[in-house]
């Protein structure tokens, strides 16, 4: 099977790592790519958005499937390109895309599927956020209606900081704030069959004890020894399930990986946002657990075969992603730094995210550079594994959070702290460029 991937981020550099372990991939391609993904698979210049492009790519590589990575491509109709050169791929369509795209859309679906999730108002003038403001009351929570990269909601207890938000974006949805721990579950798909991968927890904020900024995440684990047993099933069949019909019966078969990002509340999971593709840093982790080959359950959702799968199955131990962020990140990330120390150890690996090589030097191009990735046979020793790691990486300037995965934070640390400010100063900052 010859396979492109489509992207240049961190969740692309595990979505290649994995396929190249597969045995039935035999030719390995990447669109853009960066430093860690061109030591395996052959980096190919494209500009990732634009479908004709990848469409020609794909063509001219004969590949057998194409999987695209990031949000933007998607939302840009680039699966639909590929699917009309007659190449499979795995990804959603745009118009299914919006199931990200849009909260608003989002939204809407959900309501139409009777899906578990917040209370929620669509507001495009101040004084539209303002009234949804007081009636949903602090904290309040302003999502940007379009894509974002993971960084378009505000979460706070200031309703001026709330109302300042919404007027920095065009359309905004407000909603309830749903009280209990995140959790992210990822479900594959091929337009009428949807299978579970396990669950896993991200930590948003930049800083240790869910202070400052929300960033596109700062690590991550799986599995989740606290979960409910029944957690998967429950929302397989209370949201995916009805999610994935409900846009089949809008004429929208959902082909793909379904993010559902869930907040545990006392009435039970509610959704707090779909994303239509894997989210990192959780794809490194489940990626690196995941037992069975990946090749054949992605090519299964692109052809529509999932059913005929076995359920995927995943190795035994535990899963720890650090990232290391770039100096001023999320705000302004300072770029073009020389990073040191990206050996791998005997329980760690370094997955590149925002980098790229100059005469032979790795250096930082973006805020989140690199995430680290420790494994163990519990979640305590793939942590200690990742950070080990993480203390022998040089990038001037860099940071990290020290408490990913810890386990007296690993429940509750999530995005949705209302007490964490969207200014709070840098306190408790790991850095990584110590022996500089």
């Amino acid at each position: 099977m010859r396979v492109l991937v489509i992207g240049s981020g961190g969740r692309e550099h595990a979505l290649c790592r994995s396929l190249k372990l597969d045995p039935q991939v035999v030719e390995l391609h990447c669109a853009p790519g960066n430093p860690g993904i061109e030591e395996i698979a052959t980096v190919h210049a494209v500009t990732p958005t634009d479908p004709g492009q990848v469409a020609g790519l794909a063509t001219r590589l004969g590949a057998d499937l194409v999987v695209v990575g990031p949000e933007a491509p998607l939302v840009a109709g680039v699966a639909d390109a590929v699917r009309a050169a007659g190449i499979a791929c795995f990804g959603p369509s745009r118009d299914a895309a919006m199931i990200e795209g849009s909260k608003a859309f989002a939204k809407d679906v959900m309501a139409a599927a009777g899906v578990p999730t917040a209370r929620a108002r669509v507001c495009v003038t101040e004084e539209e956020a303002a009234a949804a403001l007081d009636e949903f009351g602090a904290p309040y929570v302003v999502k940007d209606d379009g894509l974002a990269a993971g960084k378009g909601v505000v979460v706070t207890g200031d309703r001026e900081v709330a109302l300042e938000h919404a007027r920095a974006c065009e359309r905004v949805v407000i909603e309830e704030f749903l009280d209990g721990p995140e959790v992210s579950l990822f479900a594959l798909c091929d337009g009428g069959t949807a299978v579970a991968l396990q669950p896993a927890q991200d930590f948003k904020r930049a800083y240790d004890g869910d202070e400052g900024p929300n960033t596109g995440g700062m690590g991550a684990y799986t599995p989740l020894p606290w979960a409910p047993e029944e957690l998967t099933e429950q929302v397989m069949r209370e949201v995916v399930h009805p999610t994935i019909g409900e846009l089949a019966r809008r004429g929208l078969p959902y082909q793909g990986v379904l993010y559902v990002g869930l907040a545990l509340t006392a009435k039970g999971p509610k959704v707090v946002e779909f994303n239509a593709r894997f989210g990192d840093p959780e794809a490194q982790v489940l990626l690196d657990r995941l037992e069975t080959p990946l090749a054949g359950l992605l090519a299964a959702c692109a052809t529509g075969t999932l059913g005929e799968q076995a359920p995927p199955a995943f190795r035994p131990g535990s899963a720890v992603i650090v990232v290391v962020a770039a100096e001023n990140y999320p705000e302004a990330p300072v770029k073009g730094d020389v990073i040191e120390g990206l050996e791998p150890t005997e329980h760690a690996y370094v997955i590149h995210a925002g980098t790229r090589r100059v005469d032979g030097e790795v250096l930082s191009d973006g805020g989140r550079v690199l995430g680290v990735v420790g494994t163990g046979p519990d979640q305590e020793s793939a942590r200690r594994h990742a950070y080990e790691l993480v203390s022998r990486i040089e990038l001037r300037g860099s940071f990290h959070r020290t408490d990913i995965a810890r386990t007296d934070t690993a429940r509750t640390d999530t995005a949705r702290t209302d007490t964490a400010r969207p200014d709070a100063p840098r306190t408790d900052i790991a850095r990584t460029d110590i022996a500089r």
